[in-house]
């Protein structure tokens, strides 16, 4: 790793009609609209889409980093965010953010290590710590025989309108602070 402070750039451009494209140094554009709640086309990624997913996937990065150092082995990690974003006073804001994670892991691994580890990566993740809101955490451990490949969640059932979850996960789910 670089030592701090890193910097980060982005840019966003528009007309006064129609969708906005962001963009970064050596990377891809993406074309972004208001979501669906905004009166927004959808179909397109938004601000609040983005955020979202910007925690599930510094979520993902953190634990692989912890896992790595701890010596833990696993397969697989899915993970969902959801935003609640709530008007209070003259002021719009994310009040939480609701993690659910599904973890596979081979047969015998250590599972309240997984659950500390996992925990550390929500403590740990750095756009988490950049915001403010509630956060919780939804812990699925999936044990996988060695060879097979971890389940889909899509193909599991029902879900919630959201990918790769089922409606109820059967988890333990924290508050953090």
């Amino acid at each position: 790793m670089k030592p701090y402070p890193h910097h980060y750039h982005a840019s966003a451009s528009a007309r006064a009609i129609g969708r906005v494209m962001i963009s970064a140094p050596a990377l891809p554009a993406i074309e972004t609209a208001p979501p669906p709640e905004f009166d927004g086309p959808g179909g397109l990624w938004s601000p609040e889409m983005l955020l979202c997913a910007a925690l599930a996937d510094c979520f993902i990065l953190t634990f692989r980093a912890i896992a790595r150092a701890a010596h833990f082995n696993w397969l697989a990690l899915d993970c969902r965010v959801e935003g609640t974003l709530e008007h209070s006073g003259n002021t719009t804001q994310f009040t939480r953010f609701a993690t659910a994670a599904r973890l596979a892991v081979p047969p015998g691994a250590d599972e309240a290590k997984a659950r500390r580890l996992l925990e550390r990566a929500e403590h740990g993740c750095l756009v988490a710590n950049s915001l403010r809101g509630e956060r919780t955490l939804a812990v699925e451990l999936v044990n996988v025989e060695a060879g097979s490949d971890p389940p889909d969640p899509a193909e599991e059932g029902a879900t919630d309108g959201r990918p790769g979850f089922p409606k109820r996960m059967e988890a333990e789910t924290r508050r953090l602070s």
